[in-house]
This record gives C-alpha cells, structure tokens and sequence, in this order.
C-alpha cells in the first residue's frame, strides 16, 4: 500500500514574482510571451471546449512518437532530461574512476544493460538459481517464504509504512498483490477486453516456453485462472484509495484470525518485519478471500505462477526475444505502442531506478540553478496565502473546521529541486555484464535501507522521487510537497514569460498539490501527518456534499467511446486541480494589486493569459488503448476533462470568455462547484 499521494505526469515549476516581467531582459521559449497561440483551433468557441480552443491546432499536427503512449510538454520535458543523464551514464561507463565509487557502480550498470550482446550470449542461464528456487519449494511454508521474498510476485505485499495513527514511527503492513494485467482487464466484458484476455493468455504461454518451462499451454490455462479468480475478490483502484477504509491495524494474532489460511508470522518474519507490534491491514476483506484461494489452489500451480511472474517482470532484462514478447503484449495490445523506445533510453530508466539518487547528485551538480530554489519558494508561499484567503473567506466552513484547515495549510513544508542529503549506494554491489544480477542485488538493496530504517523515527528529508524526475507529489503522512529539479523549466516555469502565464501553467500546478491536502482523502490527516478528523460533522458533510457534485460531473465525461472517466476513482485530483487554478487565480490577483493590472497583450487580457496558460499546461494527446487502460487504473482524469471540466466551475473563465448560456460548457451559477 503506497500512502504516498503522486502527481503523475504533472508537477509544479519556480516562478519569479518579486518583479514585473518588463523588468526581465530574456525571451520566453513559447510566443511572444509564453503562450503558443499557433497551438489554438479557428472556429472553436471557448465556451463550448476550452481545451480544443486553446490546443486543437497543435493536436492536429501533432503525432504521437511510435514508441510513446503520449505526446506533450511533460514527455518533451522527460526526453530533455533522459538526455542529459545519459551524456552523465556514457561518460561514467567509459570513465568510472573519474566518478568515484558511485560512478563506478552507475557505469556498469548501464554498461550491463547496454550490453545486448553479452545478454544474448547468456541466455537463460542467469534464471537458474531463481527458477531453481521456485522449483525447490515442497510445501506452502517454503512458499510464502518466497512470497515475502524480494523480486518474487506475491498475492500478498508486506511491507513497511509510516503509521497512520502516528506518522514519526513506521508499521508493517499488508495488502492485495498484483496482478499480470490491470485487474478490470480481467473482469470487464466487450471485444477490448476478450481482447487483451486472450492476448494475455498467449503471452503467458510463450513466455514459459521461452524460458524452457515444460507443459506451458496447461500451465497457461491454469495461471490465468488463477490470476482471474485473485481479481474477482481484489478491491478496485477506487476502493483501494478509501484510505478510512484500507486503516484495519492489526496484531499478527488478529490478521490470523481473519485470514488464516496464510502464516503471518512467517512472512512478517521473512520480510524482516516481525517487530512490528501493529500491522496495518488494507484492503481487508480481499486478503481474507485471497486467504480461502491460496489454500484451494494445489501447490504446483502456485510455484507455476510465481516461475511465469519471474520470467516476466523480468524479461526487460533477458535476451530480445524475451524483452520483445513483454513489450508486445503489454505496450503494444495494451497500450497502443507501435515501437521499443531506443535501448538507451531504457537504459536511463533502468539506471534511475537503481541507482537514481546517485545519478541526481550528477544531475543536480550540472544542469540545476540553485537559484530555482529562491523563485520557486516566493511562489509556493502566494499561493499558500491565496488559499488561507479562501479558506478565511469560505462561506461553507464553520470556525472550529476552518480554525484546523489554516494549521494544517501552515504546517505545508515544501522541499524543491533535490534532497538535503542523498542516499549512499556503497553498500550495493554491481557487477559489469550480470544485469539481472544487479537488478535483483539492487531490489534487496533496497528492502535492507527501509529495513535499518525501519526502528528509528520516520526520516523526513528522504524524498519519494529523484531530482531527474519530471513530477512532482504531495505526502499527506509528513504534510510534505516535492518539487524535484528536472520540473523547474520551461514551458511551466520560464522566467521571461508574462506573470499571468506563469500562474496560470504552473501555479495552478503548485495549487493542484498543495490541494492534495485537502481533498478527499488528504483531508483526512492532520498538519502533521496523522491520520486524523479535524471537521465537525457539519463541515464535513457539506464537504461531502461539494465533492460528490464534483465527482457526478466526472462521472458523465466519456474521453473513450464505451469507457467513461469514474468520478470517485479522480475525485482527488479533480479536487486538487478545481483548487490549484482557484487558488492560483486569488495570487495572480495578488501579484496584480502589487505591481499593477495587466495590460492586454495581443489582445489579450491577463486574466484571458491566465486560463490559456492553463489549458496549453494539459496541451497532452494520448493513444486510445492507453487512454482506455488509464481510465480504469489512473486517479488522473485525461488532459480534455483536466482543462474543461475545471474552468466549467470556476466563475472567472465565464468572465475573461464571455461564456454564455448555450455555450456547451456552460452551467448555471448555481451548479457550478467551489470546494477551496
């Protein structure tokens, strides 16, 4: 279970707002000042889709990349950044020593995996000693040892957490297993999904045969079953963000109780994570129901199972032949992907993830302005005032609730552009030409820093996401938003662009994470992180009331014929989204009052910036079968329902537009949704 809340494919980025912008000398990378109004589509009204208003014309002649499920500023900004780390990895590889002993170990881990022909000599051979591990299992002790055992698949995950009831200590904690598809993929009905279930057997088969696995085609049959009676009684993704929901503590005598078919004791224990006097069980009743499924099913197709899983979570790191039957099954049939991405930009990935924090310290020492940091601060403090404003103004709240809202918006601690300090990898052995070695030592790596971790107070200066990341994310446990250094560039930040533009972009971006705070489910922790009720009954069902509006308009959008947007599975970030632009907005306003009102500029007003900025922010094109995959698994609403289904509800759009009645996105005054 993953507590942490993420922004995916969207963050914030630094804005300078201690000058006007005529005071700046440079060129903004976009226009004339910093919105691409060749992006704009003639003949649409803005009322009737913002999103095509402002992004129609460069969705026309933008194609999507073979090898990409998405084109936008956030891949062109990730391909920039993969860009500068591999001109790092190359140099490491061909000059370790010059790096010292974290150049040494990032060289030859990209050396590794760079290294095709060395893979395709090996063969199979580096499987042996894991397979041979699964196929020594006599009984289901020795299984669920594997079970909680790094790099092996599970039913089950056990591992550790900050707790919820008191976010300084960690928890162990345990929850649903995943699965070799999206779960919905097994369960929803339509020739998509015969689709996929069919191509998905398939592939189960052919990766046993690749791998030398005798009887495949049976085995197949027998682990597709398996997986699919596992997804009937798992929670939903929109379930399983319930955070009230997944709080079920527990002793190790109590989770035996409710689901005794699995030895707790043992996978706790094999996790290194007995000590834990609590454990936090999530996702309850499927545990149970997975507990009564681990004891029907015969031991042999479980250690099939747990073979195929190997193999196929780790085939990126086996021969082509390998690597191509995983890509073809889950970035093609799923998702639309013509093309493998080139071998080095893979690479990066692989590296980052390893040895990410390593690589940021390079990344960081090279191609990040410490002086981001400074621009980035002034920001994030507007738009805390912005909101303690509408908080103190907000007509919904009573003064006991809104009294805890302005603590908790106080405690936000924003960290940006890289850690206080980064992790030391010394510890992790990597050895030159055994990728899969190395991916495996670096999965235990791992698992022994949380471990030592894991009896001390929660560390809060560790960071979720490395400075080479292009994301950004708010921790509802330590009251915490991150702004890692590859975000803080153009086009979200760009120092020479009109003032409008940067708040409308990525200080309603800001806004979005520091709303995590206070949504659905972020509201629920208190400022420091506890898992807390700060409302009284009477704000909270007004709050309720607010959000399930939100939500029933999600719920009518339908970005993929046949499949439409679930309202309460992105009822969080629609919230943080509805109050990063309100928010925002409120600072542009501020930041007006302290230098002057903006002038029109190619005649346009600053508020008409402001939403334009906005909308070109989410100026994103997706393939179908990605999108699809996406709206049953992604708390994030597509780009188009980001963009309209936001500006709908927020009373200043209507003015800066001229949005009429019979407008297609026009709604009454009255039905118009304000939550922050």
């Amino acid at each position: 279970m993953k507590l942490r809340r993420s922004l995916l494919l969207t963050s914030a980025v630094a804005l300078l707002v201690a000058a006007p912008a005529l005071a700046q000398t440079g060129k903004p990378k976009y226009g004339s000042f910093g919105v691409d109004l060749t992006a704009e589509q003639a003949g649409v009204k803005p009322g009737d889709d913002f999103w095509t208003f402002a992004n129609g014309g460069w969705a026309t002649r933008t194609e999507i990349a073979a090898d990409r499920t998405s084109a936008g500023p956030f891949v062109d900004l990730a391909l920039a950044a993969e860009n500068n780390v591999r001109a790092l990895l190359d140099d490491m590889a061909k000059n370790p020593a010059a790096y010292g002993a974290s150049g040494k170990q990032i060289g030859d881990y990209y050396a590794s995996w760079m290294d095709e022909a060395g893979i395709e000599a090996r063969g199979t051979a580096p499987l042996k000693p894991y397979l041979g591990r699964i196929a020594a299992v006599q009984d289901k002790g020795a299984l669920q040892v594997l079970f909680a055992s790094v790099g092996y698949a599970t039913p089950v995950e056990v591992e550790m957490s900050p707790s919820l009831a008191d976010p300084t200590k960690y928890t162990a904690a345990v929850g649903q297993g995943g699965l070799g598809m999206p779960r919905d993929y097994f369960l929803n009905q339509g020739p998509k999904f015969d689709a996929a279930r069919t191509a998905y057997r398939a592939y189960v088969q052919k990766i046993q045969e690749l791998a030398g696995i005798p009887d495949a085609s049976a085995k197949a049959d027998a682990i597709v079953a398996l997986e699919t009676a596992m997804a009937k009684v798992q929670w939903s993704p929109e379930q399983s963000r319930d955070i009230a929901k997944l709080n079920d503590p527990q002793t190790i005598a109590g989770l035996t109780a409710k689901a005794p078919e699995f030895d707790w004791a043992l996978m706790l224990k094999t996790a290194g994570l007995d000590s834990s006097p609590q454990i936090l069980m999530t996702q309850n009743t499927a545990l149970i129901a997975l507990g009564k499924i681990f004891a029907a099913t015969p031991l042999q197709t479980w250690k099939d199972y747990l073979a195929y899983r190997f193999v196929s979570d780790h085939a990126t790191y086996l021969p082509k032949a390998f690597d191509q039957a995983r890509f073809d099954f889950y970035s093609k049939t799923l998702s639309g992907v013509q093309v493998q991405r080139e071998r080095w930009k893979r690479g990066v990935q692989i590296v980052n993830g390893a040895l990410g924090e390593a690589v940021g310290k390079a990344y960081v020492a090279k191609y990040y302005p410490p002086e981001a940091e400074k621009q980035m601060a002034e920001l994030i403090e507007n738009l805390r005032d912005s909101y303690r404003e509408r908080i103190e103004a907000s007509t919904w709240m009573d003064d006991s609730t809104r009294k805890a809202a302005l603590a908790k918006l106080a405690a936000f601690e924003p960290r940006i552009g890289h850690p206080e300090k980064y992790i030391d990898y010394s510890a992790l052995k990597v050895v030159r030409g055994d990728l899969l070695g190395n991916v495996m030592r670096s999965g235990e790596f791992e698992h022994q820093l949380e471990l030592s971790r894991f009896p001390k107070p929660v560390d809060r200066s560790l960071w979720a996401m490395t400075p080479q990341t292009v994301n950004a994310y708010y921790n509802p446990l330590s009251n915490q938003i991150t702004f890692p250094a590859a975000i803080l560039q153009p086009p979200f930040f760009d120092p020479y662009a009109d003032p409008a533009v940067n708040y409308g972009a990525i200080g309603a971006v800001i806004g979005h994470e520091m709303g995590h705070g206070f949504d659905d489910q972020g509201s629920m922790f208190g400022p420091t992180g506890k898992f807390e009720n700060w409302w009284t009954p009477k704000a909270k069902e007004d709050f309720a009331g607010r959000t399930k509006a939100l939500a029933d308009q999600y719920d009518s959008y339908e970005p993929v014929p046949g499949t439409k947007i679930n309202g309460r599975l992105t009822l969080g970030e629609n919230i943080g989204d509805l109050g990063g632009v309100e928010a925002s907005y409120g600072a542009y306003q501020k930041y007006q009052a302290k230098h002057g009102k903006a002038q029109p500029i190619g005649g346009l007003t600053g508020d008409q910036r402001f939403f334009l900025a906005y909308a070109q922010a989410w100026r994103v094109k997706v393939r179908e079968d990605a999108q699809r995959q996406a709206l049953l698994t992604d708390p994030h609403s597509p780009a188009t329902a980001r963009v309209n289904g936001i500006v709908r509800n927020v009373d200043a759009w209507y003015k800066a537009f001229d949005v009429k009645p019979g407008d297609k996105l026009y709604l009454p005054p009255d039905q118009r949704v304000h939550i922050w």
